[in-house]
């Protein structure tokens, strides 16, 4: 017959891995954490890539509430070619431009098409 003993373990054992897991536990979350949105998403360029791919009639409205329509021929950091049917081509700021919208939606906007 085989002699078994029971042991237990000393309480300083069994405090021990207590005290060491809520450092633990305060990384964890860290590491889980969301990381920060990119600072640029690149949306307006690839915006215009298509508008100027597809040479699609645009109304751009400035500031002051001035319409202009045509289709956009190339745009960079600072500003935007419009290039406009029958009147002067324009190259118009970006900081000038209240939104750009195609051709057509102002009437599924709530607009009209007379403007």
């Amino acid at each position: 017959m085989v002699n078994r003993k029971l042991f237990r373990p000393a309480i300083a054992e069994v405090k021990d891995p207590f005290v060491a897991r809520p450092s633990q536990s305060v990384a964890v979350p860290q590491a889980r954490k969301k990381p920060a949105p990119p600072e640029q998403t690149f949306a307006e360029n690839f915006y215009y890539v298509k508008q100027m791919q597809a040479r699609t009639p645009v109304s751009v409205v400035l500031l002051d509430g001035e319409v202009l329509r045509g289709t956009i021929e190339w745009y960079d950091r600072d500003c935007i070619k419009l290039t406009r049917y029958g009147s002067p081509n324009l190259m118009i700021y970006k900081h000038c431009i209240r939104y750009v919208f195609k051709e057509g939606e102002e009437a599924a906007r709530g607009g009209t098409n007379g403007q």
